[in-house]
């Protein structure tokens, strides 16, 4: 197979003031005092209704404005609008209110023309809010469009890590990736599980993705599973079990079919490589 590394483009023609925006943004966010909310207000009606830019309270109350346009200017303010993870029992509320602003200005972003599929813009501005959304960012985070989260603060990423569209990161129980782990479209990853007999009766578990990791297209982890270093869940997959190192599962349930050929020598070694859990396959 041909190596293919990705291209260095040149910039864009509107990229100075692409530059001065996120240069704008980062200094807001560096400011201690900031009203979160209200910056996320402000700068989704920058975006998506200039024109009400100046006078957004008074546009909001305008009864001759039609109430779509109205409902629509109160929705930019996230105090305006209700994420599913508020209704969690678990949900720390003086944790979640101060990043939800951030996540509602992410998820917005991203269904706004200037978002979409705009790549650079995109990731530069997800790499702002993400060390101000999670528990721990490392360096270099690069997250594409409609990536979801739980709470987003109980998210924890090494360095180099790259998230791939429509992904959900379930972390209401915990989310640990190390350096480089990629997560490819449409994948989910969990930290929840639900009783079969009672839908209320949930249980937290982490769900940790160590260094290396390659979770791929369509694949889903389950809560609790613990992907060893190098270890890679294949597309479509669903793992329900820990996945061993350099190990490479598919199917459903995730069962190993190969390792990698960079592994150790002693890779299946199932003695040296299973997890404390012993639910290794």
């Amino acid at each position: 197979m041909a190596t293919r590394p990705l291209r260095k483009l040149d910039p864009a023609p509107v990229a100075t003031a692409a530059d001065a925006w996120l240069e704008r943004v980062e200094a807001s966010l560096s400011n201690a005092g900031l009203d979160r909310a209200e910056f996320c207000r402000t700068t989704l009606c920058d975006l998506a209704y200039p024109q009400y830019s100046a006078n957004w309270a008074e546009a909001v109350n305008d009864t001759r404005l039609p109430l779509g346009t109205r409902l629509a200017l109160s929705a930019l303010d996230p105090r305006n609008v209700t994420l599913e993870p508020e209704y969690y029992a678990e949900c720390d509320d003086a944790r979640f209110q101060a990043v939800k602003p951030l996540l509602w200005l992410w998820y917005s972003f991203d269904r706004l023309p200037i978002g979409g599929q705009n790549v650079d813009l995109g990731v530069r501005l997800r790499r702002l809010l993400a060390p101000r959304i999670f528990k721990r960012c490392g360096e270099r985070f690069k997250a594409f469009q409609h990536v979801e989260f739980s709470f987003g603060y109980n998210v924890e990423c090494g360095d180099d890590a790259v998230i791939h569209r429509h992904v959900l990161l379930d972390d209401r129980g915990g989310i640990v990736m190390g350096n480089k782990v990629s997560i490819s479209d449409y994948a989910n990853i969990y930290s929840h599980t639900h009783s079969i007999v009672d839908a209320v009766d949930v249980t937290n578990a982490p769900t940790v993705l160590e260094d290396g990791v390659r979770v791929t297209y369509h694949a889903t982890v389950l809560a609790g599973v613990r992907v060893g270093v190098q270890g890679m869940v294949g597309a479509v997959a669903v793992a329900t079990k820990d996945v061993r190192p350099y190990h490479v599962n598919v199917g459903i349930p995730a069962k190993s079919v190969r390792v990698k050929p960079n592994a150790p020598k002693d890779a299946w070694d199932p003695a040296r490589t299973a997890h404390a859990s012993g639910r290794a396959d």
